[in-house]
């Protein structure tokens, strides 16, 4: 595939001007970022839209939920081809694709008629969005070369994060001031742009014959994945790991992955390059990603629901709340993205999960009249820390991988970050369900906010207790999250700890002169 940046080669443009990142990289940076902003803040943009549906569609809450988990399956299903899409089609190509196919499930969600149609147009649109954030990463690091991948690692990192805490507030809002059918149709505009953008900025595509599809590795990943997450997806609103809806196709799902593992570690042009754990950075980035995708992604959860719950506070404060994290980690996203550059993810990421270990452990001893400047100050914090975590743990995987394979290690990053952001919101989710199970008052409470028992049924005294509680719950949960983070440390300190000198291939990747 073509390795044209758009910006002139590092030998030309001298030591210095090769460190930063210049205008051609900026530019497409730019249209990435839109891209990557569309897909990921409609994972979260609907889920204060549910009771809105619920009363729209005279659905129930497990029926409307389904908007949210057809997004996330279509998602799965759609990340493992995308790296032998870009090498067979080119980046562009497929990325203008992907664009168009997400926009026009937007444009169809805003018709549906019915949840059946919705949930439907919700998987239409998961499946242009799944492809553009391993595209993006793909771009952006072929456009920056392995020099910059920590910058580059920074800007992508910007959606990654606002994304949870934009989605609630600009959902909220859009919902408050016109109706539900804005929070698809808004895409429209903004992907328009998007497409311009691309088509005009991104850099035309070479691509090189490309070895045959693995339609057995399809077969085996794309389905695996989506059962076994629709399996995870359904603990939290079965109560039970045994239930038929979760076990069934959890165990059916797990088969598929591990019939595809057996299938890859046999065939030399699998669906996904297993070949890549060979590379101990990437092997150890991907553990290091898994831990903390389950413990952050799980927490990240908590955080709204506790707003929401204990506070009672409205969906868009809510979202306004959470706020801090975002700033908190904008602050630090580009600090971090030019000393990974430097010296290396290794130091940055343990600093980082120890700052952040040390706000999640602030969220442990939380209560019903905790104060709001410790909970936003340690939300700051907690997004400092996530600023110089995330994005180079990405960039210690990426960053030693030659321009082959490259698509395929931004896909298998992905892939790991959603399978175990899965997997964390499940069982957190659960862990808190059982807190609150072992308490009749913080149920009876729960009930009264989620409006499923009248305030007027439930005593005083009754809700009180229930409300304090509740509040227990949440941080016997985070203190959970807090141990899962602290666990990260342990392959943290084996990532490394110094600039990563560039091969052969990669230098003459980051090289290659405009045209």
């Amino acid at each position: 595939m073509s390795t044209d940046t758009g910006s002139p080669p590092a030998s030309e443009a001298g030591p210095q001007a090769a460190d930063k990142l210049d205008r051609g990289v900026l530019k497409i940076a730019g249209v990435v970022v839109l891209g990557a902003i569309m897909s990921i803040l409609d994972v979260t943009v609907v889920s204060v839209a549910l009771p809105t549906l619920m009363n729209e569609f005279d659905a129930t809450y497990a029926t409307v939920a389904w908007t949210m988990t057809a997004y996330t399956l279509a998602l799965a299903a759609v990340i493992p081809i995308t790296g032998w899409a870009a090498d067979r089609f080119g980046t562009r190509r497929l990325y203008l694709a992907s664009i168009v196919l997400f926009v026009g499930g937007s444009a169809l969600c805003t018709l549906a008629w019915d949840i059946g149609p919705l949930i439907a147009f919700r998987a239409l649109q998961g499946l242009g969005g799944g492809m553009l954030m391993p595209l993006g990463m793909t771009i952006m690091t072929r456009a920056a070369g392995p020099e910059r991948v920590g910058r580059v690692m920074a800007v992508l990192g910007v959606p990654m994060l606002l994304g949870p805490i934009g989605g609630p507030i600009l959902g909220g809002w859009l919902i408050e001031a016109a109706s539900w059918q804005w929070i698809f149709l808004i895409n429209v505009p903004i992907g328009a742009i998007a497409l311009v953008s691309a088509w005009i900025v991104l850099p035309k595509d070479d691509p090189q014959p490309s070895a045959a599809f693995d339609f057995v590795g399809m077969l085996l990943l794309s389905p695996g994945l989506a059962l076994f997450l629709y399996g995870v997806s359904s603990i939290p609103e079965e109560g039970t790991v045994t239930a038929t809806k979760v076990l069934v196709p959890g165990v059916i799902g797990l088969v598929l992955v591990v019939a595809f593992v057996a299938h890859a570690l046999r065939k030399a042009d699998a669906l996904i390059d297993l070949s890549l754990f060979r590379n101990r950075n990437v092997t150890i980035a991907v553990v290091t990603m898994t831990l903390f995708s389950v413990a952050f992604m799980g927490a990240m959860l908590l955080f709204p629901s506790y707003f929401l719950q204990v506070r009672a506070e409205g969906t868009l404060k809510t979202g306004l709340l959470l706020a801090p994290q975002g700033l908190g980690a904008m602050l630090t996203m580009p600090i971090g993205g030019r000393l990974t550059d430097k010296m290396g993810p290794g130091k940055l990421v343990l600093g980082g999960i120890v700052v952040i270990g040390a706000a999640m452990a602030v969220f442990t001893q939380v209560g019903a009249e905790t104060s709001y400047v410790v909970l936003l100050g340690s939300l700051f914090v907690m997004g400092m820390g996530m600023g110089v975590t995330m994005m180079p743990i990405m960039s210690a995987a990426l960053s030693t991988l030659t321009d082959h394979q490259i698509a395929r290690g931004s896909t298998m990053m992905n892939i790991v970050q959603q399978t175990a952001g899965s997997i964390g919101t499940a069982v957190m989710s659960v862990i808190f369900t059982d807190h609150v199970l072992d308490s009749k008052a913080a149920g009876a409470y729960s009930a009264v906010m989620q409006g499923k028992v009248p305030v007027e049924q439930v005593p005083p005294q009754l809700l009180l207790q229930g409300r304090t509680d509740l509040a227990e719950a949440f941080g016997s949960t985070f203190l959970i999250a807090l141990v899962l983070i602290a666990a990260c440390l342990v392959p943290a300190l084996f990532l490394p700890r110094n600039k990563p000198a560039a091969t052969e291939g990669e230098t003459k990747a980051a090289a290659v002169p405009m045209h």
